[in-house]
Formats: C-alpha cells, structure tokens, sequence
C-alpha cells in the first residue's frame, strides 16, 4: 500500500514521461549515482515534556562554515520547524567510519543548556532527501514489531557504577544507515531510508589535538568501531566532547515511492476498524430512530392532521402540529446566530475540501507543513461561503443590515482565535522557542485575512443578498403562543448536553490517535478512515439533533432555532473535557507555560469543533421543520 498518489503515478510513468514532468515528480532530484554528494539538513529540536520547539544551534552542536536557512512554508512555520545545513555531509554508497565532525570544550553555560535539555527529554531532528531522521526500536510486544520514533534523543541521565550521583551524557556519535533502492537498468540509486543509532562515547586519543588526531577509541584504519555506551560522555563544565558519526549504506527492496509507507503504516489499525464499527453501530441506532419517527410517526400524526374538518377538532389536537403558527418565528439573537451558521459552513468546506485532498495523497507527510498551509489556505477562500450562508439566512430573518452581519462574519471567529493565538505566541516568545511565530509571518497571516478572507466573506454575502429570501411553509402568527410546563427530560441545558454525547461517541477513538500524532510528534496519515469518521459524524449530527428536535416540537416547544444549533454543538464540550484527560494521562507535560498552551489550542479546536458540529445539527432541524411543517395543510 503507498500512501502517495502522486509519487506512484509518478514512478508508473517513468519511462513514458517528459523530462519536464520527470522533474516535478522528483526523478532527477532524487536519482544519485555513487559519490553524489550527499547534506543532511537539520531540523527543530523538540520535546513531547515542554511542547517548545527550538532551532538545532541553540545548542551549541557543531555548525558548518556558514549556515543557510532553507525557505519554510506557512505550515513549516507554524509549527516550528527551522530548516538548516548542517556539517554532516557524505558520498552516496560510499560508508565512512568514525568521521571527526568537531571538537568543543564547555562552559558552565553551554555544560547547563545542554544539560536543560536532557532532563526535558528533547530530541534532534535531521532530513536526508526529504527523509526525516528516525531511530527503529522493536516493540515488546511483536517479536518482528518495529517502531520508528522520530530523532534522537540530545543525551541520557544515568549514574556511574557504585555511585548514586545522577549524572548527565551527551549522544556524541552518531551510526546513520542510509537504505537506498537501486535501479536495476541504471547505476543510479534514491534513498528509501534515513536510520540512525545514536552513542554516548567519551573519545580519547594521544598527544595534544590537530585534525590529524587519530582517536583511539575509534579508528577506521584499525577498523574499531563504536557498538556501545560502555565508556560515556559525560556533559559538565570545561568538560570536552568530540563529535563523530558512521555511515553505512544498505540496499533496500523499497522502491523510490513507496519509501514513506514504513513511517506511515500503523500497526494497531484493527482499533481504527473498530472505531469505524462502533460509530457506525450508532449511526444504524439513530438511522432507525429517525425511520421511524418519519415513516411512521409523522405520516400518521399528518394523514390525520390533513383529514381534519372542524375547528374543534384541531383544537384537541396536541403536540408539534399546534406550534406551526411559532416555529418559524426568529429567534433571539438571530444576528448572531447568522454569524455562527456562516461560520460553520466555512468550517465545514475547509474539513471537507482538505479531506478529500488529503486521501488523494496530495497532502503526504513528505511534505511538511503542506497539510496546515492547505487548511489555512482553504479556510480564507471558504470564507465565500461563510458570506453567503449567513446572508441568506440573515433574509430569511428578515433583516436588512446585510452589511453589519457580513462583518460579524469576517471578524468574530477569527478575531477570537487570533487574540487566543496572540497571547500563546507572546508567552512562546517569552520563552525564546523557534515555535514563535515571526512578525513577517504574523503580518501574512493578518494580510490573508484581511486582504483575501473579508472580501470574500463581503462578495458572498452580497450574492446571499440579493437572492429572493427563503419563505416559510406556514405562515407565523403575530402573537407568540405560551410554551407550557416542560418534563424534567426536555430541559434545554439536559437535552443540549444529551445530544453532544453521541457525536463525540462516533469519533472519540480517532481523536485519540490525532491528539496521539499532534502532541507526542508522531505520524497520522490515516486519512481514508478520518474520512468515514468525518462522514459518520455529520450523519450523526444530524440524526440525534432531528430526533431531539421532533420531541421537543412534539412537547409544544417551538424554540428550536438555538437549540438544534446547541445539541449537537455540546460535544465540542467532550472533547474538551476528554482533551484535559488526554493530558493528565498521557503527557508528562509539566511546565506551566506548556500547560497554558496545551490548554489554548485545544480551547480553539474545540471552539472550532463546537462551530462546525452546531451548524450540522442546525440545517438537519432547518430541514426537518421545512419538511414536515410544508406537508401539513393549514388553512
């Protein structure tokens, strides 16, 4: 199985393709013959503890003559990532043993930075060939189970035999294997695979230091080469570490496209089918609940409502048919709930588009940043449809100040999401993370939005405008009827908080594999099953919303507008609840300023999560009352 599209077809059509197309494929880039020079490019160091990202030289590691920024995109900097060269460089196919990279004496300072970073649990991440660096480890429980975790690990803590002093050790020699797959009718090869087993040695050598130096404890000529961290580095002041790396190439059966797939498979995806199982258990639940409400019920209840002659007779009538004058009488804050309603369309354009763009593979992993650059991207040009729903709803409300809901539109979500953003980058700043968003990034996300996302939130309210405003199928009545004494069941804060738990129910397994790959840095390229999930959760929105909807008309309730908006909206609150369980069972985090933003981006996914949830249950009710209510004959 390959999870990119685009690289097999790619790799399918090599022999036929022009030279043109063989380049943006990657072919030439990728294609490299023996003693081809090879750059590994350093990345981030990051910590699953502090959730603070900083850049490689930070710290002080070895840096070549001059360092060179890779360009980022808008993802790459959002999340983080700072790309730079690094002086690890070799030849393809051409191994290399116990390669001198430098040699640095420590201060008390540098002895402390290093020393932090250790006990936080920070890892250094490398790319080769737009392969990230990763460290295998067999699984316990597989006796051929492979685990690859991303970078190695800055150092260890440990004590030497017969003391009880905890002591701090540098992974100063690092043994990379670099798998390549070789083509059979060309001398050329392209890298499948970037591995590395990282050291702790304590290098020792005679005589005073030059570049000649030959280590003893290493030495390629007498081919003695590292295997273990028997004799380690110890990191503390005046303290000197020599950094060294091996090299070693293997021949691999992976093919060029399909090199992503080690990273990318998971071994536990039973549990994403039963994920799917269990969601789709409540889907048939609530599928049956509404079947019967429609086919039965309702066919029932409107065949005699329909036969009825006299005025006395539908007097004695009760339940939704006697609210029809009220059902359709704008609610309160009927401008605000425009906004939201325009807002979760555009949510849910963005989720739906970049799905689908996702398990056409158009969004590989192997392209960092690529997937949040597409939302952002997809979000600003959504905000056409944003417009455009809460316009025409805003008509139907019969409102007449299209322009003042058009610019609740444009500035209340985002404005929202950006003061919370804001603050969490002043205290990132705070900690000189390269996790802080730039001010040139920051004023291109300000330009998206005002530049690109209000005008088009203004062009599609204009055209929601000027459509002929939605009529209602019964006529509303000019004075409001009383809604009597409800049951304790139909309460609007117990129905609402009700009606949140089977949505979250239908995808609260996958949330935790998401939560898994955002947090802990892992990879999440399940996209297919995130796709039925997102199916199952609108199905699911939708049916407990209609159904809980139907009771509440049923009991002469017709205040339906906020509450259809707010039933299937309240599972946002489960996710953030399970959110802050997620964090106090599963992450180590224990730094103020980490908890802060944990909590912080979470508050806006859930904000987002209630946002599109809300506007799914909305027009499943908008369309329930219009179907039901346009079959009832009033005269």
């Amino acid at each position: 199985m390959c999870f990119s599209f685009v690289h097999h077809f790619c790799l399918t059509l090599d022999r036929v393709l022009s030279d043109d197309m063989k380049l943006f494929c990657g072919f030439y880039t990728f294609a490299l013959m023996q003693g081809d020079e090879l750059k590994v490019k350093v990345n981030k160091l990051t910590s699953t503890k502090t959730q603070l990202p900083y850049s490689y030289y930070s710290l002080p590691y070895c840096k070549p003559e001059r360092i060179v920024d890779s360009a980022e995109n808008l993802g790459e900097v959002l999340r983080g990532d700072r790309i730079e060269n690094s002086p690890y460089v070799f030849k393809m196919r051409e191994p290399l043993m116990c390669n001198v990279v430098c040699r640095l004496t420590l201060s008390k300072k540098t002895a402390d930075e290093f020393k932090e970073k250790i006990n936080d649990d920070y890892r250094v991440n490398m790319i080769l060939d737009n392969l990230p660096l990763v460290v295998p480890t067999r699984r316990p429980d597989q006796e051929n189970g492979i685990v690859y975790q991303q970078g190695f690990h800055v150092g260890l803590r440990g004590q030497y035999a017969g003391s009880k002093e905890e002591k701090h050790f540098i992974h100063n020699h690092l043994a990379f294997t670099v798998k390549y797959h070789k083509d059979p009718q060309a001398e050329t090869s392209r890298i499948v695979g970037f591995e590395v087993k990282p050291f702790s040695v304590k290098h020792e050598y005679e005589g005073d230091w030059s570049e000649k130096t030959r280590l003893t404890t290493c030495d390629p000529h007498a081919k003695r080469a590292v295997t273990n961290s028997e004799s380690p580095q110890e990191v503390d002041d005046k303290k000197e570490i020599i950094f060294t790396y091996d090299v070693e190439f293997q021949e691999s059966d992976v093919k060029w496209a399909s090199r992503w797939d080690t990273y990318l498979l998971m071994a536990d995806d039973q549990i994403h089918w039963f994920s799917i199982v269990n969601s789709l258990m409540i889907v048939v639940f609530l599928s049956g609940m509404v079947a019967m409400i429609m086919l039965r019920t309702l066919y029932r209840d409107i065949s005699k409502y329909n036969q009825l002659e006299t005025q006395e007779e539908a007097q004695e009538e009760t339940g939704w048919k006697l609210v029809h004058g009220d059902v359709f009488r704008p609610p309160a804050n009927s401008d605000l709930l425009c906004v939201y309603v325009g807002t979760g369309v555009q949510f849910f354009g963005m989720f739906l588009v970049t799905m689908i763009f996702a398990v056409l593979g158009f969004l590989s992993p192997s392209n960092r940043g690529g997937l949040m650059t597409a939302m952002l991207l997809v979000w600003i040009f959504m905000g056409l449809l944003a417009g455009y729903a809460s316009a025409r709803l805003y008509k139907m409300f019969k409102g007449t100040e299209w322009k003042k809901i058009t610019l609740k539109t444009a500035f209340m979500f985002p404005g929202i999401c950006f003061a919370i953003f804001f603050v969490l980058n002043a205290l990132i700043w705070g900690e000189k993370s390269s996790g802080a968003v730039p001010f040139g990034t920051m004023f291109a996300l300000v330009f998206l939005w005002f530049g690109i996302s209000v005008p088009l939130v203004f062009v599609g309210s204009y055209i929601g405008f000027r459509k002929p405003a939605i009529e209602d199928p019964v006529k509303t009545n000019k004075i409001p009827r009383q809604i009597p004494e409800q049951p304790w069941y139909m309460n609007p804060i117990f129905s609402i908080l009700i009606g949140g738990i089977l949505p979250f129910g239908a995808i609260f397994i996958e949330l935790f594999f998401i939560l898994t790959s955002i947090w802990l840095h892992q990879f999440y390229y399940l996209f297919g099953f995130l796709l039925l999930v997102f199916l199952i959760l609108i199905v699911t929105c939708a049916e407990i919303t209609i159904v809980l909807c139907y009771f509440q008309l049923c009991s002469e309730d017709y205040l339906w507008w906020w509450r259809s908006y707010l039933t299937s909206g309240s599972s946002a609150l489960y996710l953030f609840l399970y959110a802050a369980f997620y964090f106090f069972t599963k992450l180590e985090i224990s730094k103020p300023v980490s908890g802060i933003l944990y909590f912080g981006y979470m508050l806006i996914a859930s904000y987002a999560f209630f946002v599109l949830t809300g506007t799914i249950g909305f027009y499943a009710c908008f369309w329930f009352t219009r179907l039901i209510y346009s079959s009832v004959k009033i005269d």
